[in-house]
């Protein structure tokens, strides 16, 4: 039951913009400089299946644009992650 309480509520926080596109926000609260954020927009963009990111350092938040069909939530946290700012999914427990 808590799988499927947790694929839920993942679903309605991932809002499809169309067939091939999905748009998350992610907590980033490593971001505390003006390089920080550059950093994890260039390593989220290398993330195959990106199509955009774009890192607001006042917010330490970043919103992320991409194919579900190619990438995952977990793989976009993986790669900020690997940048040395792990993420989380904003508003995710």
């Amino acid at each position: 039951m808590r799988l499927a309480t947790f694929i839920t509520a993942f679903l309605l926080a991932v809002p499809v913009l169309s067939a091939d596109t999905a748009r998350i926000e992610l907590s980033v609260p490593g971001v505390d400089c003006e390089a920080c954020p550059i950093t994890v927009r260039k390593a989220l963009e290398k993330t195959p299946g990106v199509k955009s990111a774009k890192v607001d350092l006042p917010t330490k938040s970043a919103v992320v644009e991409y194919d579900p069909r190619v990438t995952t939530l977990k793989r976009l946290m993986k790669s900020t992650a690997n940048a040395g700012y792990p993420s989380a999914l904003k508003g995710g427990n």
